[in-house]
This record gives structure tokens, C-alpha cells and sequence, in this order.
């Protein structure tokens, strides 16, 4: 029996896993609900192998290491969502053919999918590489305490495979851009804006001559793109301000540009007399480059795809994963191998059910391939 075929009829109780987990709730930094999904994740993927559990600021992080042959493959998922508690009014429900609920798509649901493609190659005699699993808490909020343990895990393998939402339109990721958060100040000298204005330098107006030349270095026929989208300065109306700030959102498909955005940004000069600028901050995830070796990984999953009916193209996206870290290293990474739905981090969040057994049919395929 092949997979799509085993797994059409488990459907119900896939569903039931699904709604188990999604319904611990835990964003970003809850522990006491982190800890809740981190004990379900242990319980079910400890049959499969060794589990180890290690706190971190943000949260338990566990991996787990599953025997198999050919290739060793690192499996990336985060259980961190960033909906608050209480956010959805039912934090599950079916509605037609979609299940809604907090994380259910970015990305509680691809961990019971990877569970599913366990079971279901366990059960038909399928190969299984190498793995090591490893379940993070902290993705949404930039992985800062888990970033080491990412970067650690690729080294240790041939291959990662990341099991965050494929593309709106159900194509893998072979591409991300590369995320940069800068905040540029401008330092000026109070006044008494009606009795001496002559005596201050205004930061605000300082940073008014900056935020035009930040805009300036975006290069959009490469995807470059510059956001000066917070800004804040002054004290009260009757004061020159002496201080003023702009946060940055850098995106830039290739280092190179992330690299030439950072120079030109520390290179700014101040307009006015006597102001001066500091910039802090920096490329937080670099981008997701293909490489040769990933998109003849991507080649590999297109053609299981087709075998259980999902036609798969090579997407690019502008969001960065924990596969930014892993390719940065020059480990083949492939990204987007989730459950398809849409509507990430909204009160709509959802998965398309009728395409889970499919989907996990996808990552059966995958495995037993790189297990010979």
C-alpha cells in the first residue's frame, strides 16, 4: 500500500491530533504554555527515538534523534505561535473543509504532519534516513534562543528540511529573503523652542533629511526593499527636540545586498550643524539563497509531489524561517514542506483538510527517498 492510500482513511484521527495540539495554547514567551505543547510533542515523538529537552530563556526546546540510513537530515519546526490566549473565540473548529485555530497553519499542523509521515512509515515498511527532529520555541520572536542549536543541528547533517506553510498557492520555498532590523538616531541639542529655537539643533528634522536617503537604497528590480516603519523623537511641543529615532525593516534577497544596505546606512551623515547619528542593530535571519544541491533537493520533492497528486513549484517569499540560518551555512535547505492553508497569523488561520493526507504523503516520500 502506498501512503496517500494509508493515510486517506486516518484522516478523522489526524484531525484529532491536530485539534489536541493546536488547542495548547502557547505564543512567544508563555512558558507555562510552551511547557504544555513541549510535554504532547515529547510524548508522542519519544517512541520514535531519543528525546532530550533543554530550557532556554524562551522556552523548552527538545530534539529528538530517529535511527535510520542513507541520509542524515535535520527536520526544523517551532511550536511558538504568536496569537495571544484567548484570541480565537474557539481556539478550534471545522468549518466546511478547513480547521481553524491558533498555529494550525504556521505551525502546530506540520508537526502532526511529521508525526503522521513517522507512523505511516513505520506501519508500511517504509525507510526513514537519519533524523534529528528538532522542535523549537521562540521562531516568531526571531529564534534567539534557539538559533545555536539550529545552526549546530545543520552542521551535523547532510540536509535540512523545514517544516514550516508552503507557499498561498501550496509551492515549497527555495528562496527567502534575508531580514535586517536597524534603528537609526539622530542626536540634536535642547531649547527653548520660544525663547531661543536659534540655540537648538531639531533631531526630528535631522532624521526628516535622513529617512528620503534610506528610501533612496532601495533597488526594487532586486527585491531590496527599506521600511522606516516606527518613528518617535522629541519631548514636548515646546522643546527642540534633541533626540529622534527610526526603526528599519531591511529585506534583501541575497547577502550581497544585505551587505551593501548595512554600509550605505552606516555611512549616512548628519545635514545640519552640530547633529550627529548612531545606527544600531543588524541582519537578523540572512537570506535563503538556492544553492545546486537545494534545488535538486526541490527536484526530488516536485516529482514525489506529482506522484501524489500536488503539482509543486520552486516559491520565493519575502518572510524569513530558521532555513535562513541552515542554508546561510551551505546545508542544502528545503522549506515550505507544511500543511496547506492560508491566512498565517490571522484570526483566520486555517489548513485545507481534504490536502492533509497528501501532504503528508509528500514528506512519507521524501523520507523513505533519502533513507536509500
Amino acid at each position: 500500500m502506498k501512503p496517500l492510500e494509508h493515510l486517506q482513511p486516518q484522516l478523522p484521527a489526524i484531525l484529532q491530533d491536530l485539534e489536541a495540539i493546536v488547542t495548547l495554547e502557547a505564543p512567544s514567551y508563555d512558558l507555562p504554555g510552551l511547557d504544555k505543547v513541549a510535554r504532547w510533542i515529547a510524548r508522542h515523538f519519544e517512541p520514535f527515538g531519543t528525546l532530550e529537552r533543554e530550557e532556554t530563556a524562551n522556552g523548552p526546546m527538545l530534539r529528538v534523534q530517529v535511527p535510520g540510513s542513507g541520509k542524515k537530515v535535520l527536520v526544523l519546526c517551532h511550536f511558538d505561535t504568536v496569537h495571544p490566549v484567548g484570541a480565537f473565540a474557539a481556539p478550534w473548529k471545522i468549518e466546511g473543509e478547513r480547521a481553524y485555530g491558533p498555529g494550525v497553519y504556521d505551525m502546530k499542523g506540520n508537526i502532526v504532519q511529521l508525526l503522521w509521515a513517522l507512523r505511516a512509515n513505520q506501519a508500511l515498511g517504509l525507510g526513514l534516513p537519519a533524523l534529528e527532529l528538532l522542535f523549537t520555541p521562540d521562531e516568531e520572536v526571531g529564534s534567539q534562543a534557539s538559533r545555536a542549536a539550529i545552526e549546530a543541528g545543520a552542521r551535523r547533517n547532510d540536509l535540512v528540511l523545514v517544516l514550516e506553510a508552503p507557499m498561498g498557492n501550496g509551492d515549497l520555498k527555495v528562496a527567502r529573503k534575508g531580514v535586517g532590523q536597524y534603528r537609526l538616531t539622530a542626536h540634536g541639542k535642547p531649547a527653548h523652542q520660544g525663547v531661543e529655537p536659534e540655540k537648538g539643533i531639531n533631531a526630528i528634522v535631522e532624521l526628516a533629511h535622513q529617512i528620503p536617503k534610506i528610501v533612496a537604497l532601495q533597488d526594487w528590480d532586486k527585491g531590496t526593499t527599506l521600511g522606516p516603519n516606527v518613528i518617535k523623537g522629541g519631548t514636548t511641543s515646546n522643546v527642540v527636540a534633541a533626540s529622534a529615532w527610526v526603526d528599519i525593516d531591511l529585506r534583501a534577497w541575497t547577502m550581497a545586498e544585505a551587505e551593501r544596505i548595512e554600509r550605505e546606512l552606516r555611512a549616512l551623515q548628519p545635514v545640519l550643524p552640530g547633529a550627529s547619528l548612531s545606527l544600531e542593530g543588524g541582519l537578523n535571519r540572512p537570506p535563503m539563497e538556492p544553492t545546486p544541491a537545494s534545488l535538486e533537493l526541490f527536484e526530488m520533492a516536485r516529482r514525489i509531489g506529482a506522484e501524489v497528486g500536488l503539482q509543486l513549484g520552486p516559491g520565493r517569499v519575502g518572510g524569513g524561517s530558521d532555513g535562513n540560518f541552515t542554508a546561510a551555512l551551505g546545508v542544502p535547505t528545503l522549506d515550505g514542506l507544511g500543511l496547506f492553508g492560508e491566512a498565517a497569523h490571522q484570526l483566520s488561520e486555517n489548513v485545507y483538510i481534504p490536502q492533509i493526507p497528501a501532504r503528508i504523503a509528500l514528506l512519507c516520500g521524501i523520507l523513505d527517498e533519502l533513507s536509500r
